[in-house]
């Protein structure tokens, strides 16, 4: 993953737009209400979705499963249509570069007790209009408090 980053590096460094991957993890209450999972993030502390760099060989909905469980240590069903896109300004070592991100929604059935992040993570589950306040990225708040599931028949 660290050579993607470099290269997503050189890309921004010539002024081209660069992406990124992440996943909602999701489920539903016994009340049929949606509560997402929100993950902190490493340096800042603040509340973000799972994201991380394209991986080689793998299609942008499978690195969203990845990061989900690295990140937020949960296992499920990523779902085949990407939920949308958000864009934000990623801090570098000495700028910032705009990178847009492909969500996809991830049903979790499973939560790890023990996951490979978790010492330098927390995790919240909650309602879509509560995440949404605790997130920064303007776009990203405005999709997670939109969120809609697609219909059964579209989910396979």
């Amino acid at each position: 993953m660290a050579a993607t980053k470099k290269k997503a590096v050189r890309k921004a460094k010539k002024g081209e737009r660069i992406r990124q991957v992440a996943a909602i993890p999701f489920r539903l209450t016994a009340h049929g209400d949606i509560e997402v999972m929100l993950v902190t993030s490493r340096t800042t502390r603040r509340f973000i979705v799972p994201k991380g760099w394209p991986m080689k060989g793998k299609s942008g909905r499978k690195a969203a499963t990845i990061e989900a469980q690295e990140e937020a240590g949960v296992l499920g069903k990523t779902l085949k249509q990407p939920a949308g896109t958000y864009s934000y300004w990623k801090r570098l070592a000495n700028r910032f570069v705009r990178v847009d991100v492909i969500v996809f929604l991830l049903e979790v059935t499973e939560e790890l007790a023990d996951w490979q992040e978790a010492k330098r993570r927390q995790r919240a589950w909650l309602a879509p209009a509560d995440a949404a306040m605790l997130i920064d990225e303007p776009d990203l708040s405005t999709l997670v408090k939109t969120l809609k599931l697609p219909d059964p028949v579209d989910q396979a």
